[in-house]
């Protein structure tokens, strides 16, 4: 329909339209959002199935490496990212090894 067939049509016959157009969307919302459904439904189902019935394999624990000396609670094991208050000192001259925590029978380099 081309915009002078809107320009002349009256607001009620307009009006009228936009119902039966708001109706279609409604409907056919309707429809796609039960189909989406049932898809994620199978989705799921599968998913379940797929896993296998094992646990995850243990990891050992993971000891800290590395010590804040302003604040000892604060440690590093070396792994990952590496935190705001070692990132901090490290930007301001010190050395990694400088954090090193000391334990027995491991030699500093």
């Amino acid at each position: 329909m081309k915009s002078n067939g809107f320009r002349s049509m009256s607001t009620d016959a307009l009006w009228r339209l936009h119902e039966k157009v708001a109706a279609e969307l409604t409907q056919r919302m309707i429809t796609e959002k039960a189909t989406l459904e049932d898809r994620l439904r199978k989705l799921r189902s599968s998913d379940e199935t797929a896993k296998p019935d094992r646990s995850r394999r243990p990891y050992p624990k993971v000891v800290p490496k590395y010590r804040n000396p302003k604040n000892p609670g604060e440690t590093w094991s070396g792994r990952g990212k590496q935190p705001r208050w070692l990132a901090k000192r490290l930007g301001a001259g010190s050395k990694l090894d400088d954090f090193l925590i000391n334990r027995p029978g491991r030699r500093r380099r």
